[in-house]
């Protein structure tokens, strides 16, 4: 598996975690579950992503306009998440928030998946993207650890 189809998994997670916590109902047991896998797996993703893909792509100087805009994407998301962390989830307020953030991380990954990974393949040879694939997995569940510690 490269690391397009690596990270295309890990969006495809996320793209079924948003429209499960959608479907929720207030301050609920199951919104509280759905809501901490999806944050822990957007934190721990960006991150390892950062670490491994995108550092990857930033040295490729065609590349670093796009994976500037990428990673400041992840920011806006990372502060998006904090916000929702900080509302009543019984509020209709949470749900509008978190809709927002589902657009947002939608619109990113359909962006990442059409152009960045066109841009990539361009830059990026086929033996460096298995091989991205392999620090990609080493690093998320480390991130996972961290982020599911907060």
């Amino acid at each position: 598996m490269d690391i397009y189809a690596r990270l295309k998994k890990d969006h495809d997670t996320q793209r079924a975690l948003g429209e499960k916590i959608v479907e929720t109902e207030g301050d609920s047991n199951e919104r509280r579950a759905l809501w901490r896998r999806y944050r822990v797996e957007l934190e721990a993703h960006a991150s390892a992503e950062e670490q491994t893909f995108y550092a990857e792509l930033m040295s490729h100087p065609e590349a670093s306009d796009q994976t500037r805009h990428s990673v400041s994407e992840h920011k806006d998301a990372a502060d998006l998440v904090e916000e929702i962390e900080d509302m009543d989830m019984s509020s209709p307020g949470w749900l509008t928030k978190f809709k927002q953030l589902k657009h947002d991380i939608e619109h990113h990954v359909d962006e990442e998946e059409e152009d960045v990974f066109d841009l990539a393949r361009k830059t990026i040879d086929d033996a460096k993207a298995e091989a991205l694939t392999d620090r990609f997995n080493e690093r998320k569940p480390a991130e996972e650890e961290k982020e599911a510690a907060k």
